[in-house]
This record gives C-alpha cells, sequence and structure tokens, in this order.
C-alpha cells in the first residue's frame, strides 16, 4: 500500500491537517503592526519599512539556508525588529536563544530593550513576499547553514523524530527538530480532551513524536504525541455498552454540565440534565462536583467516529 493511501486508511477518523492549523503559527508577531518603543509608547519609529527589501535576495537566502548577521534597531510585543542591507524582518521571542532560561513573559518581554544596537545570526525560517513578511530565528541558527534542507530531505511522513520542546501556546506546542520547528496542535497531544498544553510537556523536554504533515515550500511540519499510544477510540464501544457503569474522574466542569475522564484517557460530557432529577438541584450541581473528583457514571451514547461519549452521573465517591 503506498503512503498517501496508508496515510488515510489510518486516520480517516482524526481531524484533518490543514492550513487552518498554522493560522495562529508565529501568532506573536502579527502584532508588528503595533511596535512597541523601549518605553513602552508606540511610535512609527519601529514600523517594518520592506519597500527597500531585495526579495530575489532574501529567496536565495532562504533557499540555501543561509545565516545572516542583522542589526536589532526595535522591538514590539511580540519580539524584535532586525534590518541589513537589502533585508528587514522580525524575530519572535521564542526564537530567541536566551529566552529558553527566563521563566515569565513578563520578564521575556521586559528582557527585548537591552537587544537593541545588537547584532543577531540568524536564519530566515518563513518568507512570504505577497504578505511582505520576512521572519528570523536565532535558535534555528545554532544548526548551521545547509542544515534545514537536510533535515527536510531526512523526514518521512508517519516516521518518528526525537526533538526539544521550545514553546507552548494555546494552539499547540513548538518542537525544534534540529533547525527546524514543528507544530504538535493541541488536538495532536492526547486522545482525551487539553485544556492546558502545559499539562502534557515542558519548554525543554526532549519528546518524541511522529510526522504527521510535512511542506518544504513553507517550512511547516505537523507533529503528534497522541498517535504514538493506541487510540482508544477504536476499542471503546467494544469495552463498553449503552448501561454499562464506570469510574470516572471530573475533569472539567461548565455551565452546561462536566466533562469525566474514563481509564482509558477519553472524556465524556455529564450533560447538567444527566445529574439531577430534581430541577432546582440542577442549578446546585458545583457545589456537588468539583475538578479532580471521582465518581461512577453510566454510558448513555457512544459515538467513536465523533469521538463523543455521552454520560449520566451515577455516584460521588
Amino acid at each position: 500500500m503506498d503512503e498517501k493511501k496508508n496515510n488515510g486508511a489510518q486516520y480517516s477518523n482524526e481531524p484533518c491537517v490543514d492550513e487552518g492549523w498554522w493560522s495562529s503559527v508565529l501568532n506573536d508577531e502579527t502584532i508588528i503592526a503595533e511596535p512597541q518603543t523601549i518605553h513602552d509608547l508606540f511610535s512609527n519609529e519601529y514600523e517594518i519599512n520592506m519597500s527597500n527589501v531585495d526579495w530575489d535576495y532574501v529567496q536565495r537566502i532562504y533557499q540555501n539556508d543561509s545565516i545572516l548577521s542583522l542589526l536589532v534597531y526595535g522591538f514590539n510585543r511580540g519580539g524584535l525588529l532586525v534590518e541589513g542591507e537589502n533585508i528587514q524582518g522580525f524575530v519572535p521571542i521564542s526564537h530567541l536563544t536566551n529566552m529558553s532560561s527566563i521563566d515569565t513573559e513578563m520578564e521575556r518581554h521586559e528582557s527585548l530593550p537591552g537587544y537593541i544596537g545588537s547584532n543577531l545570526s540568524l536564519k530566515i525560517i518563513e518568507c512570504t513576499p505577497i504578505q511582505k513578511r520576512i521572519v528570523f530565528s536565532e535558535r534555528a541558527a545554532l544548526a548551521g547553514e545547509g542544515q534545514r534542507n537536510n533535515l527536510f530531505a531526512s523526514l518521512k511522513i508517519n516516521g518518528l523524530i526525537t526533538g526539544k520542546v521550545t514553546n507552548i501556546t494555546k494552539f499547540g506546542v513548538f518542537v525544534d527538530l534540529g533547525g527546524i520547528e514543528g507544530l504538535i496542535h493541541i488536538s495532536e497531544l492526547s486522545w482525551g480532551r487539553v485544556q492546558n498544553a502545559a499539562e502534557h510537556v515542558k519548554i525543554g523536554q526532549e519528546i518524541q513524536v511522529m510526522i504527521l504533515q510535512i511542506n518544504e515550500r513553507n517550512g511547516r511540519i505537523a507533529l503528534s504525541l497522541k498517535r504514538l499510544e493506541t487510540n482508544p477510540w477504536v476499542t471503546v464501544s467494544q469495552k463498553y455498552q449503552i448501561g454499562d457503569f464506570t469510574p470516572a474522574v471530573i475533569t472539567t466542569i461548565t455551565h452546561f454540565g462536566a466533562f469525566a475522564r474514563l481509564q482509558e484517557g477519553i472524556e465524556g460530557l455529564i450533560h447538567i440534565s444527566s445529574m439531577s432529577n430534581d430541577e432546582e438541584d440542577e442549578n446546585l450541581y458545583p457545589k456537588r462536583i468539583t475538578h479532580g473528583d471521582a465518581v461512577t457514571v453510566k454510558i448513555l451514547h457512544i459515538d467513536t467516529d465523533r469521538h463523543r461519549l455521552g454520560l449520566e452521573l451515577v455516584k460521588i465517591e
């Protein structure tokens, strides 16, 4: 079976990996239009003027995976503004080598003024002339010139690779694969619901991941952590039947009910209507259960294709 067909057969019930995944990639850098001065005031002094950029030159640098030395002339809430002859662009905070040793986001932002006037060794990690956008990385430059092309040549769909977690965001986790960063979308961290990616991985942690998608043209690699484990949704309908009782743990409480995690790691919804037969008591359910409570639930509905499980709260342990 060829690779493409195998991918479709293996992941036909999984979320599609498409450009929507990348809509928030390098999210902080989109605030370039709102530059910040050393005095935390916004000023046109620090806007990027891309009219002087030689795009043919930039494309050659990007394709050759070359390293440039550029001057830091400004910064904003997302990172540093840099320039050189015929080139200007942006370095995200997450791509500065010294930032991994700084604990808080506030401290990272406070350190940015100290870069003004310095020269950084950088690689281009994103180049889109149509959008007049050039994004650089100091961390990628550590891998040396040409390593990006060598790494892309070695990557295989469904292959496994070890990398280091470099950044954790609300939409996923970035992993350095040795000069190129891949993204584990939040939906690919666990077979269960993920509310906080930091509960699953830590910055600086080395992890093994599966490669889902490779786009060398855009320099984008989609990764998965959960697919290294057996998909519990494949066997859930075989193990459980409608009406079965099973232990669970409350993970999230919402205005419409609560989510509970079964022993297999998957989560189901206990709708508020399944918590009590007493209409008045339904409004009091947050006082009855809390995050982390051990409970017994009844299986009401199983939808393995859509990864949905309906539960009824039977007992609080």
